[in-house]
């Protein structure tokens, strides 16, 4: 059986959980390995969220946003055990991919993907709200609050965007800041 474990490699997952409780689930999954003596057969248990910033009375906050609102990644040997494990778990509604009771592990490359993702995010988080060209938006503060305005062109790392406005019935492009708008 030893041999047999060791050629066993441990394969990402991904468990869908109630929304909302991706974290509670997470720690409820440590528990129970942990008291399950299981820790051989899981590696790591991720909620994929990346780091957000937000421009709030001209200062900058970081907070962090689940990407996949509803999931769970759990690194794991599949097994009768870890599957009744993580199935019996509160708050799991199951496995994506795959039948229910033979679950498919994401590749190797989808699971590089979202971690790369999670740490690019910590290295250089992004706006919390995108903003594209030709949307448009309200300005909500300065000397053109209340008008409209179309987007030109935005600069995430200056947050800042040229806001086409019209002005006496002439287009005039604005420089401004990302809290002096809102979605239109």
């Amino acid at each position: 059986m030893a041999d047999e474990q060791a050629t066993l490699k441990k394969r990402w997952y991904v468990v869908h959980a109630y929304s909302g409780f991706e974290n509670f689930v997470k720690k409820a999954l440590q528990e129970r390995i942990r008291i399950d003596g299981l820790e051989d057969k899981f590696g790591e248990i991720l909620v994929p969220t990346e780091e957000v910033v937000e421009l709030r009375g001209g200062q900058k906050r970081k907070s962090e946003r689940k990407f996949f609102p509803g999931y769970v990644l759990v690194e794991m040997i599949m097994d009768e055990r870890t599957w009744h494990l993580v199935r019996s778990t509160p708050k799991v509604l199951g496995f994506i991919g795959g039948t229910s009771d033979k679950p498919a592990p994401i590749s190797p490359k989808e699971a590089e993907t979202i971690l790369q993702r999670m740490q690019d995010s910590s290295e250089k988080p992004k706006p919390k709200i995108l903003f594209e060209v030709g949307e448009v938006v309200r300005v909500i503060d300065g000397p053109f609050a209340d008008f409209n305005g179309v987007v030109e062109e935005v600069n995430y790392e200056k947050n800042r965007m040229r806001v086409a406005v019209l002005i006496f019935g002439r287009s005039t492009p604005v420089e401004l800041q990302f809290d002096q708008v809102e979605k239109g």
